[in-house]
């Protein structure tokens, strides 16, 4: 039995140290990775610049949640910024975004960087929010004229079809992220993904909610 204890811990402690090198190995090219995508999707959504967003980024804490500010300018002028900006009212709960906006707010484009949605539903978020069709996109839209909540309720903004929910808290995102880019408050408790009094939810067997 000692020798087993023995032979089990030198095991565990070798198996450790060998995890323990590969993390030190990968841990730079993974950070160096993720900065390239990070500047990567900055240089995607904001205006062109010649400035260093990451470097003068400014975060905003609300309620326990994180929004980035990346500042754009180009010769000293400001000409917009990028905003990283996430809900967790997702139907799989959490949708993190970075949109971009020129420097009187009008929102640029945006990408999902991360979200647990239904494959082929709620996913959808990646392109349905800029597809020229019906009252989909919101690129060229300014969130002071336009009310970015789904037309469901009230608002401006075609739902993806089948995905009410995932549709409520990507908006939910892109106004945080507006708000954060005017430093302004975040009621990030809005709850704005919640069911209205009057939705029907009917659960397809894929896991998508639909809203009627």
């Amino acid at each position: 039995m000692l020798n087993m204890v023995v032979v089990l811990t030198i095991i565990t402690a070798a198996v450790g140290a060998i995890l323990g090198g590969v993390y030190k190995l990968t841990e730079e090219p993974i950070a160096q990775a993720n900065a390239r995508a990070q500047e990567e999707a900055i240089r995607v959504v904001a205006p062109d610049f010649d400035n260093n967003p990451i470097a003068e980024s400014d975060t905003i804490d609300s309620n326990g949640q994180k929004f980035i500010v990346y500042p754009a300018s180009k010769g000293g002028t400001p000409v917009g910024a990028a905003v990283k900006s996430t809900s967790r009212n997702g139907f799989n709960g959490e949708i993190v975004i970075i949109v971009g906006f020129e420097q009187d707010g009008t929102i640029r484009q945006y990408q999902v960087l991360s979200h647990g949605e239904t494959p082929g539903l709620g996913a959808k978020m990646d392109e349905w929010f800029r597809t020229d069709k019906n009252k989909q996109s919101i690129l060229g839209k300014h969130p002071a004229h336009t009310n970015l909540t789904v037309s469901k309720d009230g608002g401006d903004i075609d739902a993806i079809t089948a995905s009410t929910i995932t549709s409520r808290a990507f908006l939910e995102a892109v106004s945080n992220a507006y708000m954060a880019f005017m430093d302004k408050p975040i009621d990030v408790m809005s709850g704005s993904s919640t069911h209205t009094p009057n939705d029907t939810i009917i659960q397809p067997q894929n896991g998508e909610e639909v809203i009627q």
